[in-house]
């Protein structure tokens, strides 16, 4: 994965309740065999019209807000089914973070495991930084996970708190398998040291 250290770019507000995973990415995107593809059913039926042409009312199709790399999200964001193309569609489309105050907890793993960091943040401040990026002169944020650190246009900065393990492994760009690699030796001493108190095993 690409290691997250400091990113900077736009964000978005996305601050409805409860967005869950088939408004993320609706069913129909799920029948290809491979991952191809998903950046295009991602918020298919906000994005787009019924004709097929772009929603221009959609935040992300709007000209200050195309491209951006940050999603300010309500509260139980990806709550639903436990598709993972959830979170491949969002990094597809250039998502490198979610901000907000609650995820639900299968796509916070699944997010996790892809390296697309969830920030949660106390509801007062994320109804502030949703106000900010709310408007085209001050979206551009900068989110620093070494300093576990947002920077805004301002000049002040929100802290935020991660768990350790997944700080190393987004910092290090290691998904799981990655992260249990770096630990093979130890795996070997341990099962080297099992089976010599345990000799019946082998």
């Amino acid at each position: 994965m690409e290691p997250f250290l400091t990113v900077s770019g736009t964000a978005a507000p996305f601050l409805a309740a409860n967005v869950d995973t088939d408004v993320i990415i609706p069913k129909q995107f799920l029948k290809e065999i491979d991952r191809s593809g998903l950046d295009r059913g991602l918020f298919f039926a906000l994005r787009f019209l019924d004709s097929g042409a772009p929603n221009p009312e959609f935040i992300l199709n709007r000209s200050a807000w195309q491209g951006a790399k940050f999603l300010v999200v309500g509260p139980n964001f990806g709550c639903g089914s436990s598709r993972e193309h959830a979170v491949w569609g969002l990094k597809q489309l250039g998502i490198r973070a979610l901000i907000g105050t609650s995820f639900a907890g299968i796509f916070y793993d699944n997010c996790q495991r892809n390296g697309v960091l969830t920030v949660q943040l106390e509801e007062d401040e994320l109804r502030e930084l949703g106000l900010l990026v709310g408007q085209p002169e001050s979206n551009r944020i900068s989110v620093d996970l070494p300093a576990q650190q947002i920077h805004l246009q301002d000049g002040r900065a929100i802290g935020f708190r991660i768990d350790a393990l997944r700080k190393e492994a987004l910092v290090q760009g290691l998904d799981a398998i990655g992260s249990t690699l770096r630990r093979a030796e130890q795996i070997r001493a341990f099962e080297r040291r099992h089976l010599q108190e345990n000799p019946w095993l082998a």
